[in-house]
């Protein structure tokens, strides 16, 4: 589980969960099994599953309070198979093919599996099927959320409030040219192309990574000066470190400004753009307050037995894209 999933996800999903909401975490094993994820070895994926749950128990989201379903429990009742051909009779093909970012397949792939095309269907079904009032996902997950709001009403079902997160950008540079066409919007589809991966190891933190692997990725960033609109470390800082604690405090020596305190994202941006801020003094503070963060997440995996032994497991399995 990378900070994507962990902290931005993970820090909403609290917000909800305070807010009074009864929030269920989806953990889709049919999906992953759909597009491959860890080769389509449902054992792997069960696996892969187990192990978000701590992760999400790790980063502070009680087990009692928050409700585990899984994708295999839902599609064994017969109404999810019907609710699913009702939306595929309701949606085109090419509206289909729109929604598949979900995948995380460009929409020009030539080899493109047909049961890829059953992903937004499922999507939506579930949301159907689980009677949710607000469905809650990354941005990248719109589309399908749209398509869901849409045919609601052939379906004769109440239309979702959708709740997007924002997509953590990976440690390395944005391709100028992404690999597949993800959305129409340019600046959508560089996003996603762009957003931080697990299975590009190096490229992403995990939230059980240890201090000094931490403080090397982000050492090791891309982190262009004055430029924070595409830069993995603001990014870092605006969507998981303002949310978490509030304030940024930046430490550097007497003779190159001395330290600061920003108590918005936009205050930090706007002096780092103008070149205020040093990309070196930016990636060590912000690797240290990220480190104060995680300590607690690397404890649970360090000392509970049950999550100790699943990462090991995670750890063991093939990672497919």
């Amino acid at each position: 589980m990378h900070l994507g999933t962990g902290l931005v996800c993970g820090t909403k999903i609290k917000d909800m969960i305070d807010a009074g909401f009864e929030f269920i975490i989806f953990l889709a094993d049919w999906h992953s099994w759909i597009n491959n994820k860890l080769g389509g070895d449902m054992a792997s994926i069960r696996i892969a599953g187990e192990y978000f749950k701590e992760g999400f128990t790790a980063v502070g989201i009680p087990p009692d309070r928050v409700k585990y379903v899984w994708a295999s429990e839902i599609v064994r009742d017969s109404t999810y198979w019907e609710k699913l051909v009702k939306i595929a009779l309701n949606t085109s093909v090419n509206r289909m093919k729109r929604s598949l970012t979900i995948a995380g397949r460009g929409k020009t792939s030539d080899e493109m599996k047909t049961a890829l095309l059953f992903y937004p269907c499922m999507q939506a079904a579930d949301i159907f099927q689980m009677e949710l009032d607000v469905a809650c996902s990354g941005i990248d997950q719109r589309k399908v959320h749209m398509l869901a709001r849409e045919v609601a009403g052939d379906l004769n079902v109440k239309k979702p409030v959708c709740v997007h997160t924002p997509l953590l950008m990976g440690l390395e540079p944005p391709a100028e040219t992404p690999g597949g066409v993800y959305d129409e919007d340019q600046g959508f589809n560089l996003r996603i192309s762009a957003k931080m991966s697990k299975s590009k190891v190096e490229k992403c933190i995990f939230i059980h990574d240890t201090a000094a692997e931490v403080e090397k990725k982000i050492s090791d960033a891309y982190c262009p000066p004055k430029d924070a609109n595409a830069n993995p470390v603001t990014d870092i800082v605006e969507y998981i470190i303002f949310p978490t604690r509030g304030t940024f405090q930046l430490k550097r020596p007497a003779k190159f400004g001395g330290d600061l305190a920003f108590s918005t994202a936009s205050e930090l941006k706007e002096a780092y753009s103008k070149g205020l801020i040093h990309p070196l003094d930016l990636k060590k503070s912000t690797a240290e307050m990220l480190n104060e963060i995680l300590e607690g997440v690397r404890r649970h995996f360090q000392t509970n037995q049950r999550a100790r032994e699943l990462l090991r497991k995670v750890r063991e399995l093939e990672i497919t894209r």
